[in-house]
């Protein structure tokens, strides 16, 4: 019997602490307005210094396995898409693990900057599928203000900190994951980059006073490139799936700017009510961008069972990925059971 997976529950973490716009029109010498017009934001939330990304991580997760009805029993891999991750080794996943006491359950981290929570999910619906496990755990968590320079303008007033987490499993055949479009230009790398912490560039003292520990962004280039390769991906994937723009319900990017979204938008043909935008009250969050904007669609009744949806990030590497889905709703199965004992 062929198995489909899908999306059965999802949860998000913000930090408690928000970082307005007006604190950083004092920093910049600019006004709110001016940090608004340009990026779509007005806040971002930032992580306390006691939390890592672990502890975002764990939190997401924890509300996504209450909202999908799963144990960590049933779990049998998780993934933590992050560039932020609490250690070198071992992997964030695994610290999520022990702490959720999910048991024999594959770990890893994976790293693909903003793309990085699609690509995660790309990877746990496969293996949903090839029945190498039952269900999945997958988090995009960041903890970009470790890594973004408080004095650069540039990436300052975009990133904040969160997690979003699915339970990925089983799901009605015609339901879940429809098609996938990927990719990555390794030739474009210095797009957005964290110079030092690797092999190439260690941690020495003189890096660290250069700056090289904090992200490098060519924004201008970044922000045509990401317009022209969002809209793209999502036409590749609704093709691949043998669809058309038309029967697609709601598109979630990538939020790293409203200008990029809008711009995509208005090259696909299609109103911005099909677009969800998040980022105004959370900011950039990388690799957990999309997993918040979908548990925040979710939650606004956004998103109905049957809908078709189109998960879309893009980011460093530089990379990009498609998912296209069919929503499928525990609550409709509920609904369902109940109206046969009635």
């Amino acid at each position: 019997m062929k198995v489909a997976a899908g999306i059965l529950g999802s949860g998000i973490y913000l930090p408690e602490r928000v970082l307005a716009n007006s604190a950083l029109a004092d920093r910049f010498g600019l006004t709110p307005d001016w940090i608004l017009e340009r990026t779509g934001i007005r806040q971002r939330h930032v992580a306390a210094h006691h939390q890592a990304c672990s502890d975002l991580a764990i939190a997401a997760a924890r509300q996504a396995l209450e909202n999908a009805s799963t144990t960590p029993e049933e779990i049998g891999l998780v993934i933590v898409a992050t560039a932020t991750g609490d250690y070198r080794s071992p992997s964030t996943a695994a610290l999520v693990q022990a702490a959720l006491a999910i048991p024999n359950a594959l770990c890893f981290d994976l790293s693909s900057a903003c793309s990085g929570f699609v690509h995660g999910l790309m990877v746990a619906c496969s293996l949903v599928i090839s029945r190498q496990c039952v269900k999945a755990l997958v988090i995009g968590a960041e903890v970009m203000s470790r890594v973004v320079d408080p004095q650069d303008l540039a990436t300052a007033i975009l990133f904040g900190d969160g997690a979003g987490a699915v339970v990925v499993g089983p799901v009605p055949e015609g339901y879940g994951l429809l098609a996938t479009d990927a990719g990555s230009d390794g030739s474009e790398y210095a797009l957005a980059f964290v110079p030092a912490g690797g092999s190439r560039m260690p941690d020495t003292l003189e890096n660290l006073s250069r700056g090289m520990q904090f992200l490098r962004m060519d924004g201008i280039y970044l922000f045509m490139w990401a317009m022209r390769i969002l809209g793209d991906s999502v036409l590749r994937v609704i093709r691949i799936a043998h669809l058309e723009l038309d029967d697609i319900d709601l598109i979630i990017p990538h939020q790293a700017n409203r200008r990029i979204i809008e711009a995509a938008a208005g090259r696909l043909d299609l109103p911005m009510e099909k677009m969800v935008l998040n980022l105004e009250h959370c900011g950039n969050t990388s690799t957990a961008s999309i997993p918040i904007a979908l548990h925040d669609a979710l939650a606004e009744g956004r998103v109905r069972h049957g809908d078709r949806l189109v998960l879309t990030g893009f980011g460093g590497g530089v990379s990009w990925g498609s998912v296209l889905l069919r929503w499928h709703s525990i609550k409709n199965d509920q609904n369902q059971k109940k109206g046969k004992k009635q």
